[in-house]
């Protein structure tokens, strides 16, 4: 008993409890509301511009809705600043990191694509104007005539321009514009190109749309013409537009060293994805607004709620030519502006 209340008395011999189990805090329970808020906002306004900008470098078009939404690619760079500042206050630095690269990416692939002049060789043998144009649905016919009269192009690609369209040109343009390449049909179906010198038709590209095709000759050189309108990337005709930029492409390469060529339209495609780009490679064509400085300009839509974001009317031109100006126009009627473009033709080597 005597030693037991010894060890009792001794502080060194007392028995000892065993330790409660130690709990480890959670960090996230520990982050006040607003930092918990900011990061959870911050993820989703990432997430989108990684996926199209991501797309964008890798030089592919996916499946719906990166072609949609890389029509959108420029006005990405919004959401993925935004997402950069809200990570920062929820202290992620990770994902603070990954938004900073997404904005820096982003613009990167805003930049103008293609080289910024063609290699144009010899005198100027040739001053000249294209207009393109979608009427819809033959719908700005009226306008487009205005602007024919006013502007003078030698060359005018209209799509969309159904047979009470064709008539309305022949009756209005036919004493400045007497020559035509028409491909027959209804609404979005009929396409035209009208030209101050004699044409000589060529097969069209085969598509749902017109494309119909054509030489003429400006400064002695003959002019290979084609007018460009695939089908827009729907979902559900996504893998069909890219059939029919394909066979833009095959054009482009078929006449990539055979001389001067102008292929003008509504190609449903920007700067931003992939099947328009490879239409440029393929024939080492330039777009004339790139050369302009106007790469960016848009020109749908001009209807809806929303302002015209994207660039998807084109005037392309081989390396016979130089820009001097390019111009977008309104017509009343029509959910496209126009785009006339002043060209240099050269002798060439």
């Amino acid at each position: 008993m005597d030693r037991a209340r010894a060890r009792a008395a001794d502080p060194a011999r007392a028995p000892v409890a065993p330790a409660a189990a130690a709990i480890t805090p959670d960090p996230a329970l520990d982050r006040p509301p607003g930092r918990r808020l900011a990061a959870w906002a911050a993820g989703p306004l990432v997430a989108v511009p990684t996926l199209v900008t991501g797309c964008r470098l890798l030089g592919t078009d996916a499946l719906t809705p990166v072609p949609q939404a890389l029509s959108f690619l420029p006005w990405l760079i919004v959401p993925a600043a935004l997402a950069l500042p809200l990570a920062l206050v929820a202290r992620r630095r990770l994902l603070a990191g990954w938004a900073a690269l997404v904005v820096g990416a982003t613009a990167w692939c805003v930049l103008p694509y293609g080289p910024g002049a063609t290699t144009a060789r010899g005198p100027v043998v040739e001053r000249l104007r294209v207009l393109t144009a979608n009427v819809e649905f033959g719908q700005a016919t009226d306008g487009l005539v205005t602007a024919v009269r006013r502007e003078r192009p030698h060359l005018v690609h209209v799509s969309e321009c159904d047979r009470a369209c064709v008539r309305t040109l022949t009756a209005a343009l036919g004493t400045s514009h007497p020559y035509q390449a028409v491909v027959d049909g209804e609404g979005s179906t009929g396409s035209a190109i009208l030209s101050t010198r004699p044409l000589t038709a060529r097969p069209p590209i085969p598509g749902a749309m017109g494309m119909p095709g054509a030489t003429a000759r400006f400064g002695g050189r003959e002019v290979e013409l084609r007018l460009a309108h695939p089908l827009p990337p729907l979902p559900g005709l996504v893998d069909r537009w890219k059939i029919e930029l394909g066979r833009l492409e095959r054009f482009a390469a078929a006449h990539r060293d055979s001389g001067p060529v102008l292929l003008a339209g509504d190609f449903n495609a920007s700067q931003d994805h992939a099947a328009f780009r490879s239409v440029l490679a393929a024939g080492r064509l330039h777009d004339a607004a790139r050369l302009a400085g106007s790469a960016r300009t848009p020109t749908w839509p001009r209807e809806g709620p929303l302002p015209p974001y994207v660039q998807i009317d084109h005037v392309l031109v081989s390396d016979d030519f130089r820009v001097r100006e390019v111009r977008f126009l309104d017509l009343a009627g029509s959910d496209h502006r126009a785009v006339l473009a002043e060209l240099d033709l050269h002798a060439g080597r």
